[in-house]
């Protein structure tokens, strides 16, 4: 029997992001359909990992613009979106799922992504970093947003604590 791994998400207008927690996985398998299905496998420490969501709306279809990048921590998906638009939610189904949590890494909000002017993804194929983690690249370059770097929001409040 195979375990559900810890899957984060966010999403702009035209892509879905997602982060599969899987350490040194081997053998992975993503496949995306086009009505919205998106399905993994991976092979970590001799414990199999599978994965099966239906997504809340279709998708362009695996290899016209799906990205992946296998890290040692995890792997990293860019799903594009059939249309351009924002989804109230990542699955079809309104039911909770305690695997699945949103990304705030790569998170940025609908009104804020019009500010957003460069590219989101980190695939550029070059060296892999070793020390992947769930924000390898694609953060949210929002001037407005807090998530430009990891540890930069307490900093910024440390700041204005001292003018009170």
């Amino acid at each position: 029997m195979s375990r559900q791994p810890e899957v984060l998400w966010a999403q702009r207008a035209e892509k879905v992001y997602l982060t599969i927690s899987v350490p040194d996985a081997e053998d992975v398998v993503i496949k995306t359909e086009p009505q919205g299905i998106f399905s993994f496998s991976a092979v970590a420490h001799g414990e199999s990992f599978s994965l099966a969501l239906e997504l809340f709306d279709s998708v362009l279809p695996e290899g016209s613009k799906t990205k992946t990048k296998v890290g040692s921590r995890n792997i990293i998906c860019s799903i594009q979106k059939d249309k351009k638009c924002w989804w109230k939610r990542l699955l079809k189904s309104e039911a909770k799922h305690p695997y699945i949590k949103v990304d705030w890494n790569k998170w940025c909000d609908e009104d804020e992504e019009s500010d957003n002017s460069g590219s989101d993804d980190d695939f550029d194929g070059g060296e892999e970093n070793d020390e992947s983690d769930a924000d390898d690249g694609m953060l949210c370059e929002c001037p407005s947003c807090t998530l430009n770097a990891t540890y930069a929001w307490p900093l910024r409040y440390a700041a204005s604590d001292d003018q009170i």
